[in-house]
Formats: C-alpha cells, structure tokens, sequence
C-alpha cells in the first residue's frame, strides 16, 4: 500500500466517482480530493469515507491542496464544466483552456512526479495542453482518451451477441469525441471476429458514439462510466498490471502521425505508458484516424492560439 497516494483534481460528478471506485477497490493507500470549493471537497471525501463502512479497507480519504501532488503516485485532473445537451466536448474548449492554464499554474510550484491522468473535456487537447505546460514526458502524461468509448463498444457488442463483456476484446481509436473510430477487424468475441456474428462497423459506432449524447440529454451529465474507467486505468498504474488500454497519448510518428494527442491502445505499468500498440487497419479506417487527428490538430492549434479568448 505504501506510495499509493491518488490526488483527484476537481470534486465533481466526474471526480467523487473516480474517488468511490477507487475506494471501493481498496488498492490506494491515500486518496486526496481538490477542488477550489473546499467545502465541496470536504463533503465528497466524508461521503465516499462513508461507503467504506461495507467495503472494507484501510484507504484513507480526505480533502486536500495542491501541494498533495508533489508525492501522489498518481494525479487525475477532472476540473471543468460538464456538457449541456447539444454540445459537443469540443464545444467545452474555451473554458476548459481556462480553467487548465489556472490549475497548471497552481500545480507547477510543487511539481508531479507521478503519473497525470487527464479527464477534462475535450479531453485528447487538455491532455496535450496539460502535458506542456507541466513539462511532463508523454509517458506520464496522458489523457482517458478512448477508454469509455471503448467500454461503451464493449457494451453495444454485448448486447449485439449475448455474449459477456469480459469475453470481448474491442477497441475505439482517435478523438473521444464525434470523429472516433472502430478496429472493427481487431474486434474479437471469444476469440472470433464480428463477421462472425453478423455486426456491422456502422451500427456499433453509432451507438458507441450516441451512447454519451443519451446520457447528457437524460440526466445532464455522465459519472458513473468515465469514474469507473479512471478508477480502473489507475489500478492497472498502481498494480503494473501492464495492460492494453486505448488512452490519449502524444503521437510520434506512431501510426503515421506527429505531435497529436488521441486516443490509441497503450501497454500501462506502473511508469505509465510502456508501448504503444498499432493495430492493423483498413484503408477506410487509417482515412478516418487521420481525419479525427486532423480536428485535435486543429483544436490544439486554437487552444494554444486563442486560450481563454475562446469564451
């Protein structure tokens, strides 16, 4: 347990459920909340503390302050503002600039040197913003990216088939945004491909990508899903399980693209992203990755261009 502090940065929907997953998994020796409404924070990490009663655990959870992050093992920013109905995450940039240049400030005094996990929407170009502006190795430091759209492919295969979620192997690429895409030929279920059992790419990516759109018309924002997939990206950090996991990291020539953050299967231990995996795809498919890296391109270069102005 020793050394397995997490510092969750933003005491919201998308953080109190990142904190009681973890909780929940009993693997952090530590977990710190943040946030500028201390009161808020304070409330969050009493009330996660409480769900331990039934989980078990010693993990202690409480609120916290920047300066937290000098020897977390793992930081996870969810600061932002959620989406409105009709808005698309790129739609969030402006603010989210703002709110990151602040929070990067405040952070850069006592420096990370775990490993920073960013969450905030759009989230392949806060991940990047992130990245500069605490002068961190793309290796440690990477956004959620295509995770819960990959989760959310998982679940429309599931229904697709009968067949149970642990069995499937699948995997979107890209923007975690309206331009991602699917490894349909990658796609295994129970070791056979989706031909197999009659998908079709087009079905399984409308209802992958629709799948947050319903939530936020619904109940006005989503939690429960992204908390889960950070909880669970941090359990793969903390245990160096060395999993594949489709994460927002910075390209390098990787699939013939440069200077780009989006979302593609990495190997995770515990010094972060090991590898990056390049899956075979189609020529329909490199066509769309370079697109969906073409508009992160395009809004990185306005975010560094504009910042706050965007608002």
């Amino acid at each position: 347990m020793k050394g397995r502090k997490v510092v969750i940065l933003g005491a919201g929907h998308v953080g109190s459920h990142a904190a009681y997953a973890l909780a929940q998994d009993g693997l952090c020796s530590e977990i710190v909340l943040v946030d500028k409404d201390m009161d808020k924070a304070v409330s969050q990490a009493l009330d996660v503390d409480d769900s331990m009663g039934s989980a078990g655990g010693q993990t202690l959870i409480r609120a916290g302050g920047y300066h937290d992050v000098s020897d977390a093992a793992v930081v996870i920013n969810a600061i932002g503002e959620g989406r409105k109905p009709g808005q698309t995450r790129l739609d969030l940039l402006g603010r989210s600039v703002e709110m990151s240049e602040e929070l990067a400030a405040s952070l850069r005094p006592y420096g990370i040197r775990g490993i920073f996990i960013s969450v905030t929407n759009p989230c392949d170009v806060i991940a990047d913003y992130m990245r500069k502006r605490l002068d961190l190795p793309r290796e440690r430091a990477f956004g959620t990216g295509t995770l819960l759209d990959s989760a959310r492919l998982i679940r429309a295969v599931a229904r697709s088939t009968g067949i149970g979620r642990k069995s499937i192997q699948a995997c979107c690429l890209g923007e975690h945004g309206d331009s991602s895409l699917i490894a349909f030929d990658s796609i295994r279920i129970g070791g056979l491909g989706p031909d197999m059992y009659g998908l079709t790419e087009e079905a399984l990516l409308e209802d992958t990508r629709c799948g947050g759109m319903t939530i936020i018309e619904g109940k006005k924002s989503t939690e429960f899903g992204i908390g889960a997939v950070s909880a669970d990206l941090v359990r793969c950090i903390l245990l160096d399980e060395k999993r594949i996991l489709p994460v927002s990291v910075l390209l390098q020539g990787e699939y013939g693209e440069q200077n780009v953050h989006c979302g593609v299967p990495c190997r995770i231990g515990a010094g972060g992203i090991e590898k990056i995996i390049e899956l075979p795809l189609s020529e329909k498919e490199k066509e769309q990755f370079r697109r969906s890296c073409e508009i992160i391109r395009e809004y990185i270069r306005t975010a560094e261009r504009d910042g706050p102005d965007l608002i």
